[in-house]
């Protein structure tokens, strides 16, 4: 499958995440961008060292600026599984407005066109770095790195191209 681009409408698919009661609640990407500006950002994994020290915090920090220019919804999906990303979510206690959601099997990924094999490396099936700003279910922006660059994807880049 070719990558999303912008003009696409994003496809559906279901996400998953881990509630305060730990039990596994499915979500499905439309319901959560429909009627909205929104920005889906993708990382390799959860508690990597890019991931978790450049391109997360930057979206938890500019967070409160992103939702002053209109964005309803800031949404970091990683194939990991869905205690993971909870896990990592709580280790930013400063997060007020960053949802952490699983592709646990990399199948909302792929559908994007964005899966990254990194098989090579012991990692299997991941994520590629991207950040997309959505606008009803439309792709605006999307900023997809190329192998292993956290170049074009940061909550600063999604603020220039507001």
């Amino acid at each position: 499958m070719a990558c999303i681009g912008v003009g696409d409408t994003i496809p559906d698919g279901t996400v998953s995440y881990a509630d305060e009661a730990h039990q596994i609640l499915n979500v499905s990407v439309h319901s959560l961008a429909a009627a909205k500006q929104v920005i889906l950002c993708g990382v390799p994994g959860a508690f990597t060292p890019t991931c978790s020290l450049k391109h997360v915090p930057g979206f938890i920090e500019k967070a409160e600026e992103l939702k002053s220019k209109g964005i309803s919804e800031i949404i970091v999906i990683s194939v990991n599984d869905p205690y993971v990303m909870r896990a990592w979510g709580k280790s930013y206690p400063e997060n007020k407005h960053v949802k952490f959601l699983s592709d646990s099997s990399g199948a909302y990924v792929k559908t994007l066109g964005l899966e990254l094999d990194v098989s090579d490396r012991g990692f299997g099936i991941r994520s590629q770095r991207f950040a997309l700003l959505l606008d009803d279910l439309k792709v605006k922006v999307a900023n997809v790195e190329s192998d292993g660059q956290f170049k074009v994807s940061s909550a600063e880049d999604m603020l220039k191209a507001l």
